[in-house]
C-alpha cells in the first residue's frame, strides 16, 4: 500500500472518530459538549482533504486490501456525514425553539390599556415566570 493511501486511510480514520463523537453528544443533546467538538471536527476535516489532495496529485491508488478499506472508509463517511447532518439540523431546530421562548417571555404582553379605580390606567402584566432545564 502507498504511502499516500495510507494516510488518506488514516486521516478518514481520524475524521470518522470527530465524527461519531460529535454525533454522539448531538444525540444526547449535549450542545455544550458537540460544540466543543467542533475544532477536532474541523483539523480531522482539513487532515482528510489535505490527504486526499496529496493522494489525487500523486495519482496514488488503493489496489488489494487497501482499496477494499478504503471503500469501507468511504461507506462509513458517508454514514456518519449524513446522521451529523440529520442531528445538527435537529439541534438547530430544538435551539431555535429555546430562544422563540426566551424571547417571547421576555416580551411585554400585549393587551389593551385598561383603567383601574378612579380612572387611573392599570399596571402593565408581567411576563409569567418561567423555567428551563439545560440536560434532559
Amino acid at each position: 500500500m502507498s504511502l499516500m493511501i495510507e494516510a488518506l486511510i488514516a486521516a478518514g480514520q481520524r475524521l470518522a472518530e470527530a465524527l461519531r463523537a460529535e454525533n454522539e453528544a448531538l444525540a444526547a443533546l449535549d450542545l455544550p459538549r458537540a460544540a466543543g467538538l467542533a475544532t477536532a471536527k474541523t483539523q480531522a476535516t482539513d487532515a482528510f482533504a489535505a490527504a486526499f489532495a496529496a493522494a489525487a496529485r500523486t495519482g496514488s491508488q488503493a489496489a488489494g486490501e487497501a482499496r477494499r478499506d478504503a471503500a469501507e472508509m468511504t461507506d462509513r463517511l458517508q454514514q456518519l456525514g449524513a446522521e451529523n447532518r440529520r442531528l445538527l439540523q435537529r439541534a438547530i431546530a430544538i435551539q431555535s425553539q429555546v430562544i422563540e421562548t426566551i424571547a417571547g417571555a421576555a416580551l411585554p404582553r400585549a393587551a389593551a390599556p385598561g383603567y383601574g379605580a378612579a380612572g387611573r390606567p392599570l399596571a402593565a402584566r408581567q411576563a409569567p415566570p418561567l423555567a428551563m432545564a439545560t440536560r434532559a
